[in-house]
């Protein structure tokens, strides 16, 4: 039975420190994988900072593009207002022809397209002839109502607010562009950190799978040791249960011998001082 036993817990034993080892190495490679895990975490929520602070700018310039294009529309009502009065002198002297706040108007449109769209050659060589035009109209119409002094007065009026006009218009282009710098960006930086966020979802998802592992090993652990102490207990019982038969054997034969010189002294045989002690020590005079 000992025997059995104490293989057993040899092999016991031999499980335990595979479980142990096989428990260590798993956690090792979560603990790495946490560590890969916390870092992409950390990079996506720096990138989500600065894709932020990008909104903020962008938000900043578009809110620039608005004062700017309110102040723009304003000073542009003003000058509509000047070229009315000058429409309205170019009929009374009968002045043929589009008006020159149409000719300007139409320029006006027609060189914000040119900044802001995204055109072929053949197109942008189409619209810049056709602008080269308008301005020749604009500057004949101009010298026809320059003629009259109340019109050439009004016309500097009106150029003067449309000059104006055109530096709020270029600040608000200049706002425009960094607006959308800006949200491109933000845009790119939020993809990278989608990106990243899922590199730090799979080595999460990593991690978990390794941690529970490493828990099995454990628990396989824990059992074998509990196995090996169990046998521990059921062997010191066993020890001590042949130590004690051991004892009673020893004083079983101590008392046989005993009985025997106690026979002899009852037949008349002198007994020796030793022999006198065996019987007191077996416990037969008692």
């Amino acid at each position: 039975m000992m025997k059995e036993l104490n293989d057993k817990k040899t092999e016991l034993k031999n499980l335990s420190e595979e479980y142990k080892k096989k428990r260590n190495e798993l956690n090792a490679e979560a603990s790495t994988l946490a560590a890969k895990r916390n870092e992409l975490n950390k990079k996506t929520k720096d990138l989500i900072n600065e894709a932020q602070e990008y909104k903020g700018l962008r938000d900043e310039n578009n809110e620039k593009v608005k004062e700017n294009k309110a102040l723009r529309d304003e000073v542009n009502n003003k000058a509509n207002e000047v070229f009315a009065k000058i429409d309205q002198i170019r009929n009374e002297n009968n002045l043929g022809g589009p008006s020159i706040k149409d000719i300007r108007k139409e320029i006006d449109r027609l060189e914000f397209a040119q900044q802001t769209e995204v055109l072929t050659t053949n197109k942008e060589r189409e619209l810049v002839n056709k602008i080269t035009e308008l301005q020749k109209q604009y500057v004949v119409k101009k010298q026809q109502l320059e003629g009259n002094d109340e019109l050439k007065n009004l016309l500097a009026e009106a150029q003067g607010i449309r000059d104006e006009a055109s530096t709020y218009h270029t600040t608000l282009s200049e706002y425009a562009q960094k607006a959308q710098e800006y949200h491109d960006k933000m845009i790119t930086t939020f993809k990278e950190a989608d990106k990243v966020r899922a590199e730090s979802d799979a080595a999460h998802k990593e991690f978990v799978h390794f941690q529970e592992k490493a828990d099995e090993q454990h628990k396989l652990f824990i059992t074998a040791q509990k196995e090996i102490r169990d046998i521990d207990k059921e062997l010191r019982k066993l020890r001590k249960g042949d130590v004690d038969g051991k004892k009673e054997a020893s004083r079983a034969e101590a008392r046989k011998d005993a009985e025997d010189i106690f026979d002899k002294f009852k037949s008349g045989e002198k007994l020796t001082m030793e022999n006198l002690m065996a019987i007191q020590r077996s416990g037969v005079l008692k």
